[in-house]
């Protein structure tokens, strides 16, 4: 019988996982469809009723990768680095267009989008800050907060003055549980990002 050499196959578990990977590259699209929202948001003056609907079309499927990625990343062991650091950075470029192209249209004052972008980042800054010391992933507060955030601006980029009351009202109280969870969420992740800074450096 003949003698089987080379090292035993390696496990699952210990595999590299590559960056170029289906979840990354739905990342990536969320990139890139941040100035494609912004192009129709401003159309005709940022008030064109189409352009308003559509821009909210393309902003639907923005966030929807957003859970794309996420899921494809767990279920199919793709989750890196590079993801974790991408994925909340997207989202936050996603957000912050967003809120910033409505401020600017008169649609949202501007004090809604300087408390959430100051904290989205803030702990974008408190990641990196500990970074040689791991990751710190996205916790399920901030994954709700991210989804409610979603929602309320979603309901802002609609035509809602062309619609009945009842609507702006409903996009006001959205917006005003996702600025409770975007402080709540933010004291969290300072709180996890001081543990972090008492863990000893990776040395790998």
């Amino acid at each position: 019988m003949f003698a089987v050499t080379g090292s035993p196959q390696t496990p699952p578990e210990a595999r590299a996982v590559p960056v170029v990977n289906a979840a990354n590259m739905l990342t990536g699209l969320r990139l890139v469809l941040v100035p494609v929202f912004l192009l129709f948001l401003f159309d005709g003056g940022g008030h064109e009723t189409v352009s308003r609907v559509i821009a909210f079309a393309v902003f639907a499927v923005a966030v929807i990768t957003d859970r794309l990625d996420g899921s494809l990343a767990r279920s199919y062991g793709m989750i890196t680095d590079f993801g974790k650091l991408a994925d909340p950075i997207a989202d936050k470029m996603l957000i912050g267009a967003a809120l910033i192209g409505l401020s600017m249209l008169g649609d949202l004052p501007w004090w809604v989008t300087v408390v959430i972008l100051v904290r989205e980042i803030g702990i974008t800054v408190l990641r990196f800050a500990v970074l040689n010391r791991g990751v710190i992933p996205a916790s399920r507060g901030g994954k709700l907060k991210t989804l409610v955030q979603a929602v309320a601006i979603g309901l802002f980029i609609l035509p809602l003055h062309s619609w009945p009351p009842v609507w702006q009202t409903t996009a006001w109280w959205v917006m005003g549980a996702a600025i409770l969870l975007t402080v709540l969420t933010g004291i969290d992740y300072v709180v996890s990002a001081v543990r972090q800074s008492r863990l000893p450096a990776d040395s790998s």
